[in-house]
């Protein structure tokens, strides 16, 4: 009976691997892998990586013949980018201190960032999702688009190595975003006004809600900031964090001003 069931168990394995097969030969057309191929700048060998590394966990929902969602490649590539970041920060800034290093590749690999890097390739044409997902997809396509650039990061490591990795990484994220110097500026403006605070020996910044206004789904909060009894500025925003960081930069051009 032993022998019997190893050969029904080792049958369901093959016909399990054969569907998967199936699937990935649906999805990934020898023209689509064409297409990835350009966009990554390298051979495709292994398709499974690439196809687990685009399917959204809502796919799956659908799709029960293939069981792998993107999240563990998903934090296999953003280990693997951050390395890359994190070199090419070291070489091009010799002289800054870790602060400043960590503060710009915290700015490289914000999750917006690579949306919008993933947005420029169009990455969208091959992730995999459920229809309910594909309808609404706008609203949380940043998160989508960023998780799925990141997840391709690590199929490219593990398919093609480190330098494949690293090579594609500089082309679609590093090198547009270097090229301006925009990513060198601090738009964390409560970090700034925070350091302002202690360097002038001043109470740490608070934060307050002045109002919320507007339906649920559209809120819009107004924030005030003081320093000791002292108000600084006022901000406004669709999200809490988003007003402070708008009530902070207030407050910063303010004291410019009269620093002036």
């Amino acid at each position: 009976m032993s022998k019997l069931l190893g050969w029904i168990l080792e049958k369901l394995k093959q016909r399990e691997i054969k569907k998967k097969s199936e699937l990935i030969s649906q999805v990934f057309s020898s023209k689509k892998i064409a297409e990835l191929e350009k966009i990554i700048g390298c051979t495709i060998k292994n398709k499974s990586y690439y196809i687990q590394a685009l399917t959204h966990r809502s796919f799956l929902e659908q799709n029960d013949d293939y069981d792998l969602s993107n999240e563990r490649l998903e934090f296999l590539g953003d280990s693997v980018l951050s390395l890359a970041v994190a070199e090419y920060l070291y070489d091009e800034f010799p002289d800054k201190d870790e602060g400043f290093l960590t503060k710009v590749r915290a700015k490289l690999v914000n999750k917006m960032i690579l949306a919008e890097a993933a947005e420029k390739i169009k990455l969208v044409r091959f992730i995999l999702l459920s229809n309910n997902v594909k309808n609404t997809f706008l609203p949380g396509a940043k998160t989508i688009l960023s998780d799925a650039l990141e997840a391709l990061i690590g199929a490219i490591y593990l398919d093609s190595g480190l330098e494949s990795a690293k090579n594609f990484i500089q082309e679609i994220l590093i090198e547009p975003n270097t090229k301006a110097g925009l990513y060198l500026i601090d738009e964390n403006f409560k970090s700034q006004l925070l350091e302002y605070a202690q360097a002038n020996r001043l109470e740490n910044p608070s934060y307050y809600v002045v109002s919320e206004e507007g339906p649920q789904h559209n809120r819009i909060f107004t924030i005030k900031v003081k320093i000791g009894d002292q108000e600084f500025g006022v901000g406004t925003g669709k999200s809490k964090k988003s007003a402070e960081q708008n009530a902070a930069h207030s407050a910063l051009v303010k004291i410019a001003s009269n620093n002036n």
